[in-house]
This record gives C-alpha cells, structure tokens and sequence, in this order.
C-alpha cells in the first residue's frame, strides 16, 4: 500500500475517512456511486468541498434514467448514501475517489439497489451469527480493436497453449505491472496474476474479504482494467466468450463463512468424513446453493455470451474448464461446485485451528463470470446457502469423477441436473424458482426477467453471420 493510501485513515466517529483526510492526499473530486442492474459503474462527481453534504445525500439520481431501477419520469428522485468505510481514493487517478452508497427514496432504503439487496441477505446471515466472505478470481481479455473485430493485444501472443507462459506475461509486462500496483495501492493484496489459457487472456488474484468489500472491488477492478488498457491503445473485454474457439473468462466465487463475533473461519472440520474438509455448516449451505444453481446462474452468468462458455468443449487447448452440471467435488474442475485442496504448507495457521489449514476451508462456485453484477450475484448465493443452513440441507456425497466424460445415463442415475444451456432458459428457472422473488424483492425479481427476457429475444430476433453462411444459398 501507498504512503498516500496508509495516510487514509479511519476515523472512528463516522467509519470512514473525512473530508479534511482526502483533501490533504490531493483528492479534488468524489464520485457519489452506485451500480445499475448490470453492475456498471454510475454516479456524480462531486467537489472535495461538498463531500460532506455527499454523505449526508445531497446527490439525487433520476432513476427512469437507469436501467433496472424500477423508477419512472414522475417519480421523485434517488439519493446515494455513501458507505464511510468504502470510500477508496483512486490511485491511477488520485485525484478522484470513489464513494460507492446505498440508494434512499425520501429516507427509506430503495429496494431496487444492488448493494441494498446484497445487505439485506448479510443482515440475514448477522442474525444467524456468521459472517459471508468472499474471493473472487478475476479473468479478463485484452484485445485490439478494429469496429467489431477483435484480436489479441499482442500480436506476439499467439501460440496454441498459452496457459502461464512467462515470456507472455513478460511481453505484457508494464500494463500488468501497472494494474497490480494500483490494486495493491488500494490495499487488496494481490497474491498472484498469470498469463491465463487463452492469447490475450489474464487472471488476478487478491485477497478475499467480507462479502461486500469484494463485491465493491470487483466492479472497481473492471472500470480499472478498462481505464489503464486504454492507456495502451487497446480494450479491456470482460465478455465471458469474444472468441468461439478458446477458454472463456469466469470470476469463479470462492466462499467461506465466519463467526461474525470472533472473524474465525468455521467452514472446515478436518474430521470431514467426505473428505472434503468443510464443516456441516459448509456442507448445508453447498446444499441450498445446488438445490437453486438454475436460478442463481440466472444472475451469476447474466448474458446471452455466458451461455457460449457454459460447455464442455471448445477450447483449442481440450475441454473449456467451464461448468455444465449442478454438482460438487474436491479439486475437480468439471463440478459446478469444487472444493479446493488446502495445503497445511502455504494455507491458515496451525497454532490456531484444529488442523494445519482449516483457517483457509472454503468452496468454489464456478458458474460465475466476468459479466456478473456481483451485489446481485453474491446476495443469490448467500441466500441460497442461509436457506441451506436455516433447513439443514445435505448435498449428498461428492462426485469424484470427469463430469464431461459421463453419459446422459451416468448422469441421470447420479441424479445429477444439468446447468441451463442459454439465457432464456435460465431465466426461466429464475422466474419458476420462489427464492429469486424473495431475494430481489417483487419489484427488482420482475424489472430482472422482463430485462433479461427482452435481451434474449432481441438476440434472437437478430440474423447472424452464421445463418447467412448457412442457410443463404442452401435451399
């Protein structure tokens, strides 16, 4: 972390850091934000000298103007509360911090807000004493762009198995460079970053933390990417699939749960009789998860692109390593679910846990990408699991085996669902599913499918290059 960044500090009458503080670190405007339905970036600048009244919610949104706020041109308008402890000063642009807040209407919470929806399901797991935690690993593309074609941001990066080739990332290596520094500079902790499967493709990894600072970072992060890719005269994509025929970009969920008095992890039992090495309290909240996966794919995977990386073959380099099935297992990237193997070697602290590592227990939702508004994403998963824990549902014992290789029989006598194969389906799980409707809230569960519904028809509706090719001539 910066010098300027340690200089931020909290202050204990409000949570957050005060105007006076921002001032002396050089920052000159303030954005007042929020998220639409998409998890994209909206919000006011406002001067350094009004950040006071920016608090206290002097800024007002007219939300008929933004998709998904369920406001039409009569109604009042929003404000944006910013949350004091979020407030984060950017360091590519360090005259300017970001404020992301909570949405009002005439003092009343907005149900309609992402971050608003993603509290109500923390303030569900406060009662219950936990505390949902949350990593998420960040994959993206960075590709020229000439109109609607795209290629790799290098013109070196083009060999068929790119997957950590160090002389990749070294051809990368000012951009990366400068994305990590900037990420560290806001005190994430990356850990690691790598030339991913795919030419042009990129992973980060930083540390994980309460549910709502991760989802904060992750909309943060795709804005950055963006930002400092231009920088270099190319595009930062966070399409799940730009290219038929290689890896997509997933922003798989990694998940844990806390007793909310004492921060300590209580996802690992290392008595696990499955072998997996989660606690009972893991193993029903995995249950609620998989009992909803079509409802929440819905929202985790929300475009009609996700659905193009959502098979099981494709990749110049073998199988996609995407998701199909609703299941679970170990180290096993073929499951919906995977439930990674912790090594008492690098992971947790022995003198404090029963077993070397359980302060690193965790799962993994895979069925995440890049296009994910994670508010929503992550409030789908949350209440999926609490209604696990809350009914003491059991996930049954995992499957140990290549899940693409099994036969529509295998799977069927395994009573294992597969995962729905384009947006209209899963929408329509979310819709058939009661849990989407108590989670969102009425008015957000109908502007979702009515959003969504209208976005697949629209694709549908539109001719593509592929039936031109097709069909032209053919008959």
């Amino acid at each position: 972390m910066s010098s300027a960044q340690q200089n931020l500090t909290v202050d204990p009458e409000r949570g957050g850091v005060t105007q006076e503080q921002l001032a002396a670190q050089g920052v000159k405007y303030c954005f007042s934000s929020f998220v639409d339905v998409s998890g994209v970036i909206k919000g006011k600048a406002v001067p350094i000298d009004h950040f006071d009244r920016m608090m206290r919610g002097s800024e007002l949104y007219t939300g008929a103007a933004i998709e998904g706020l369920g406001q039409g041109p009569n109604d009042d308008e929003l404000a944006v509360y910013p949350d004091p402890g979020a407030i984060v000063q950017l360091p590519w642009r360090p005259e300017i911090a970001w404020a992301p807040g909570y949405m009002k209407y005439k003092g009343d919470p907005w149900p309609m807000c992402s971050r608003n929806v993603l509290q109500r399901q923390i303030d569900r797991a406060a009662a219950l004493g936990l505390q949902f935690n949350l990593g998420i690993e960040c994959e993206c593309y960075v590709v020229n762009r000439n109109g609607n074609e795209i290629s790799p941001n290098n013109v070196v990066d083009d060999i068929a198995k790119a997957a950590y080739d160090v002389q990749l990332t070294l051809e990368n290596y000012d951009f990366l460079h400068e994305c990590v520094s900037n990420m560290n500079k806001m005190g994430w902790g990356v850990y690691s970053f790598d030339h991913e499967d795919a030419n042009g493709q990129f992973e980060f990894d930083f540390n994980y933390a309460d549910v709502m600072t991760t989802a904060d970072r992750f909309v943060l992060w795709r804005m950055m990417m963006k930002e400092i890719a231009r920088k270099y005269g190319w595009e930062t994509t966070f399409m799940p699939k730009p290219y038929a025929n290689k890896t997509g970009s997933g922003a798989h969920f990694n998940m844990s749960l806390a007793d909310i008095k004492t921060g300590k992890n209580i996802s690992g039992d290392a008595d696990d009789p499955r072998g997996c090495g989660l606690s009972k309290l893991a193993y029903q909240f995995l249950a609620g998860t998989l009992k909803h996966a079509e409802a929440i794919v819905a929202v985790t995977c929300p475009t009609v692109n996700s659905y193009k990386r959502l098979i099981k073959s494709g990749s110049v380099t073998g199988y996609t390593w995407a998701p199909v099935f609703v299941s679970y297992g170990g180290n096993n990237r073929t499951h919906m679910m995977r439930v990674p193997t912790l090594r008492p070697q690098i992971e947790g602290d022995p003198s404090k846990h029963k077993g070397p590592y359980l302060s690193a227990a965790r799962w993994e939702c895979r069925a995440v990408d890049t296009t994910v508004n994670p508010y929503l994403g992550a409030a789908m998963m949350l209440g999926a699991g609490l209604e696990g824990i809350e009914k003491d549902l059991d996930p049954g014992d995992p499957i140990n085996l290549n899940m693409y290789e099994l036969s529509q029989a295998e799977l069927k006598e395994k009573g294992v669902r597969t995962l729905p194969g384009t947006l209209l389906h899963s929408i329509e799980a979310f819709a058939a599913d009661p849990i989407s409707q108590e989670i969102m809230g009425e008015d957000l569960y109908n502007s979702y499918i009515q959003l969504k519904t209208s976005e697949w028809w629209s694709y549908h509706n539109t001719i593509s290059e592929w039936e031109i090719q097709h069909y032209l001539t053919k008959f």
